[in-house]
């Protein structure tokens, strides 16, 4: 891969892996209109591991609060329980909501991508679910009551968001898109409908990292480490500034500018496919 490459791809991942837009469309993009080969594993570890160095920062005393909170759920008793606060109570149902809700991505993961590989990661379905997807999303963004508080969401909803979150392992979906579309239908308000999907999302980036590591040391595949530690950076950062003005952005206009985009882009890649 050439410096230019790796440049846009890593940014390209780092700023599509949490936008509502689809990073496998726009990662299929280069390959397509450039004829740029594919980005190989060891590139595909380290993007991974950018984004979830930058979610994990963005969001370290989210994080921190939950894992202290959950830790305290494991060893309980009346004493300790009554001493707790509202809100550690709360992280603590959340850390665990975020793990129950990992699982249907993990299993579709696990038992499905060998079709995804095979029958789905295509131009035309990409261009397809990007154009579905992005209307569900508008849908939501219109429709949403956001009446409901992260609290009354509860493990039910919680789960859905995980159900809507495996869904997103076809290609063109879009991770973060379906999680928040399913949080604004479940009631959530457009910040908490995304800070959730990006909590969601950092067991799911490292499971899917440690799952790229782990074919990597198995394939035995050469390493080229100036564009995976390029690629790391650029991905830590893009990601970063994505996150934080992503939740700017969705404060102040919803998510009507990226249905727009994503509505562009599937007709774009509809365009490109049908006229080739």
């Amino acid at each position: 891969m050439s410096t230019l490459e790796i440049f846009f791809l890593a940014l390209i991942q780092g700023l599509t892996e949490f936008l509502p837009i689809s990073s496998s469309a726009h990662l299929l993009l280069p390959s397509q209109v450039f004829g740029w080969v594919e980005q190989g594993l060891a590139f595909d570890v380290a993007v991974h591991v950018g984004s979830l160095l930058a979610v994990c920062l963005y969001f370290r005393q989210e994080i921190a609060d939950m894992l202290i909170a959950w830790y305290a759920t494991l060893t309980p008793n009346k004493e300790d329980d009554a001493a707790l606060t509202y809100e550690q109570k709360l992280n603590g149902k959340l850390a665990w909501w975020i793990l129950f809700a990992t699982i249907p991505a993990g299993l579709f993961g696990l038992f499905g991508k060998d079709f995804i590989e095979a029958y789905l990661r295509t131009a035309l379905v990409m261009a397809a679910t990007t154009i579905l997807f992005g209307v569900l999303l508008g849908y939501a963004d219109i429709k949403a009551k956001q009446n409901v508080s992260l609290e009354k969401l509860g493990f039910k909803g919680a789960m859905y968001i995980g159900l809507a979150q495996a869904v997103a392992l076809i290609p063109g979906t879009s991770r973060s898109g379906i999680t928040m579309t399913m949080g604004l239908m479940l009631g959530l308000s457009k910040e908490n409908a995304a800070r959730f999907s990006f909590l969601l999302s950092i067991p799911a980036i490292a499971m899917a990292g440690s799952y790229l590591c782990a074919k990597l040391i198995i394939d035995a595949q050469p390493v080229d480490w100036y564009a995976m530690i390029m690629g790391i950076v650029l991905a830590f950062v893009s990601a970063y500034a994505c996150i934080h003005y992503f939740l700017i952005i969705v404060a102040r206009m919803g998510m009507m500018p990226f249905v727009i985009y994503r509505l562009i882009l599937g007709a774009g890649l509809l365009w490109f496919v049908l006229g080739s």
